[in-house]
């Protein structure tokens, strides 16, 4: 898939199908990521791999992003911010074309991901507190449902889906395999 391909299916989607987040009790923590698209002959998304000595999620496959801050003047900003500070991309290499519906997690937070096309060349410097490794997957391959599985987790007497999608050595799955699926429906259906 090519930029204009993913840009004439993005807006002019049909579907508003998303996958079942986790039901919290009361407003979760607002956080922004941003799924980074870099443009490339074949379109390809950035990923980090979250340092393995962080307390919450180490060692997972993350977009970029974090807690929305009191200084940050939007959701969108607290995404860009935190790109910079994690993976030092600023945002002039950065085009947010929209954003999808907000993801809640069992972590308590109400996660609103930003869809940003990346135009290289750029020089990435992950922030070792908090990153351990930045990779690029295949857009195409995330994106298709066929490389998709689903385990059901059991959680006070309620089934819950947890997504995996595994690429090489990497197994990108939880909130941002989710995320990735809704994107999915959205370029796909």
């Amino acid at each position: 898939m090519n930029r204009q391909q993913f840009l004439s299916r993005f807006y002019h989607q049909q579907s508003r199908f998303t996958e079942a987040d986790f039901p919290l009790r009361k407003t979760g923590s607002a956080a922004a990521v941003l799924i980074p698209i870099v443009i490339r002959e074949e379109l390809q998304l950035l990923l980090t791999h979250r340092a393995l000595h962080l307390k919450h999620h180490p060692g997972q496959i993350s977009f970029p992003g974090g807690r929305w801050e009191t200084t940050d003047k939007s959701l969108e900003h607290t995404a860009l911010r935190e790109t910079q500070e994690e993976i030092g991309l600023d945002a002039h290499h950065i085009e947010v074309i929209g954003k999808l519906s907000q993801f809640r997690t069992i972590s308590g937070y109400e996660i609103t991901p930003y869809i940003g096309l990346v135009t290289p060349p750029f020089t990435l410097q992950a922030d070792s507190n908090e990153v351990a490794d930045i990779f690029e997957v295949p857009l195409a391959h995330v994106l298709n449902i066929d490389n998709h599985h689903i385990h059901w987790s059991e959680r006070q007497n309620k089934r819950y889906p947890v997504y995996f999608i595994p690429w090489q050595q990497q197994m990108i799955w939880g909130a941002t395999a989710a995320i990735i699926r809704n994107l999915s429906h959205v370029i796909h259906h």
